[in-house]
């Protein structure tokens, strides 16, 4: 029985030391792209073909997308990070609520450790940068370009 609650207790051991190696810079990048953070909050990401540059990587975007909840702006992800621990992003990654079409819900869905490889990579980056433009309320007119994110109207149900 001793030997059995022994065995037990290496392979938890082994496997709690495996999930703490899996956070690293190198896994942040890997869920950054496979999660869709650089399509938006990366300049010049889609155009590339899926190309990350560093010096670009997470600063946001000038491009907006409109809606009925007005215009938003890619965050600098860089910026927002810069103002946090680790432990405060993995709590902000499980509680944060935006406007579209951030998904936010991806975000709830990660694991504390996906979270913190995310903040590892993006802490990697360098230098925050400037902000991106401000959000513009439904009715006024931003000052950049933007994508128009709704249906021009809805299909009858």
């Amino acid at each position: 029985m001793l030997r059995t609650g022994l065995v037990l207790a290496i392979l938890v051991s082994a496997s709690a030391a495996t999930a703490a190696e899996s956070v690293s810079v190198k896994e942040g990048l890997r869920i950054a792209t496979i999660g869709g953070c650089h399509d938006c909050h990366t300049e010049g990401f889609a155009e590339s073909g899926g190309q990350v540059d560093p010096a670009k990587a997470l600063m946001g975007s000038h491009v907006g997308f409109q809606g009925p909840w007005g215009t938003t702006y890619p965050a600098n992800i860089r910026l927002v990070l810069s103002r946090m621990s680790e432990d405060e992003f993995v709590s902000y990654g499980h509680e944060v609520k935006t406007r579209p079409p951030m998904p936010w819900f991806g975000l709830h869905a990660m694991t504390d450790g996906e979270l913190r490889s995310i903040y590892q990579y993006v802490k990697s980056l360098g230098a925050p940068g400037e902000p991106a433009p401000d959000y513009v309320k439904p009715g006024e007119a931003p000052k950049t370009p933007f994508i128009v994110f709704a249906p021009p109207q809805m299909p009858a149900n």
